[in-house]
């Protein structure tokens, strides 16, 4: 599958790589593993004169041995003797960026607090001496978000404060799964499509898995998904246990809950028998899998709050795979579908609306868009967008079939926000497949 839809960060890349021309300049680049942060590295160095080193779980010795073989071979350093610590390494390649400019890329970067976590410390000394008078790119990149967030972001560590650009690498848009689908499958469905956002979320190595294997449609992109030896069967193990640790347990349920719609931190406790409220809070604040609702116009620090999984394959992993993993480890494939197939309408209207609050969030039409409920989770609105410049604001709610949709019921559900919205032009839409 081709490079696609990464202009933004393709420039922001290329806007600091210059800028390293005259002063060398730190970037941050992280994200969950699978969004393509590797690739668009690759794409964004073509033109420089770049040296990429990956931290693999090995003895510092043994990494040094492979990186110098790299800086001998990439960059035609004469190096003699043997180097056993990174700071050698690294103090080796800033001196050399002193006589000319250099992009080094260190990919997983945050393995060195396994390996040696002085190597952080030492880095931090040698980067404050000699960034002044080198030329040199340091892009650091890194897939287990928590461990990123701690090296760059707590103001205990070293390089806290030492970067010059963050990049967090997000999935691609609807409209880039939308324009991806169109140019591999131009008769594809609107059930296609949201097949594609549920199962993919728009994490671009999933969806070149099914591009690769040809599944454009729904019934071929779940096939794919539910076949022996798939990616897919323990991918949100492979992305997430690191995370957690050795109380992934605790949190791989949590998750399994929110995702058979238990979204309330009541409703969690009272299956699991114990408190959550710091697994949640890590859950979203430090480890970024899962976000806070509240309805939209909600005052602060009010307590009518939901909580969701943000990525979409993960939703749908613990709500299928994980939850049926018996069904899974032997290989009854066909009744893991039926269960899917059973409850697939129900499940992916979830999607549907989340699809078109992100079309509506994607348009700059909208300061906020969000969904409404009223106390004891009633009277709920699918889609409330408010543009307080030129006050106006939409009810939407979103049914897979248009005929289900009803303005008149729409109207009677926002009669409480009418008042709230005196003064600005309120509009009433039903979404449906049909708008896809």
């Amino acid at each position: 599958m081709k490079f696609v839809n990464r202009e933004k960060e393709l420039n922001l890349l290329a806007r600091v790589g210059q800028a390293s021309l005259i002063r060398s300049k730190m970037t941050i680049l992280a994200g969950r593993r699978r969004i393509g942060k590797t690739r668009l590295i690759v794409e964004s160095q073509k033109e420089s004169r770049c040296l990429y080193f990956f931290v693999a779980r090995k003895e510092e010795r043994l990494l040094c041995e492979e990186f110098v073989g790299l800086m001998r071979e990439v960059l035609g350093m004469n190096i003699f003797g043997e180097i056993h610590k990174f700071k050698d390494v690294f103090a080796l390649l800033m001196d050399f960026a002193e006589r000319g400019a250099i992009t080094l890329v260190i990919d997983e970067f945050q393995e060195f607090f396994r390996i040696n976590p002085a190597i952080y410390s030492e880095m931090q000394d040698i980067w404050d001496r000699k960034k002044e008078h080198t030329r040199m790119h340091l892009i650091l990149c890194g897939s287990i978000f928590s461990m990123m967030k701690k090296i760059f972001e707590d103001s205990r560590e070293p390089l806290f404060g030492r970067a010059d650009e963050r990049l967090y690498v997000k999935p691609f848009s609807v409209e880039t799964l939308q324009s991806t689908l169109l140019e591999y499958a131009p008769n594809h469905t609107a059930e296609d499509l949201l097949r594609l956002y549920m199962l993919t979320g728009g994490v671009p190595k999933y969806v070149e898995l099914l591009v690769d294997r040809m599944a454009f449609s729904a019934d071929a992109m779940l096939d794919e998904v539910l076949r022996e030896n798939s990616l897919f069967l323990d991918e949100g193990k492979n992305v997430l246990i690191e995370e957690f640790g050795k109380e992934y347990a605790t949190y791989f349920s949590i998750l399994s809950l929110l995702a058979s719609s238990k979204t309330s931190r009541g409703e969690i406790e009272s299956v699991l028998q114990k408190d959550v409220g710091g697994y949640l809070a890590r859950l979203e604040n430090e480890y970024q899998v899962i976000k806070k609702v509240i309805p939209i116009l909600a005052k602060p620090g009010t307590r009518s709050i939901k909580y969701e999984i943000e990525d979409n394959f993960l939703h749908f992993w613990f709500r299928f795979i994980y939850k049926n993993k018996a069904t899974v480890e032997i290989g009854n494939f066909t009744y893991l579908r039926k269960l899917i197939e059973r409850d697939g309408l129900t499940y992916s209207g979830r999607f549907l609306e989340k699809y078109f609050r992100e079309k509506l969030a994607l348009s700059g039409e909208w300061s906020e868009v969000g969904t409404y409920w009223e106390s004891g989770f009633s009277n709920e609105i699918d889609i409330v967008a408010i543009n307080r410049l030129e006050r106006k604001v939409l009810f939407a709610e979103v049914k897979r079939n248009p005929s289900q949709y009803s303005k008149a019921a729409l109207e009677q559900k926002t009669y409480q926000l009418q008042r709230t919205f005196a003064g600005f032009d309120l509009m009433y839409r039903g979404f449906s497949m049909a708008d896809m």
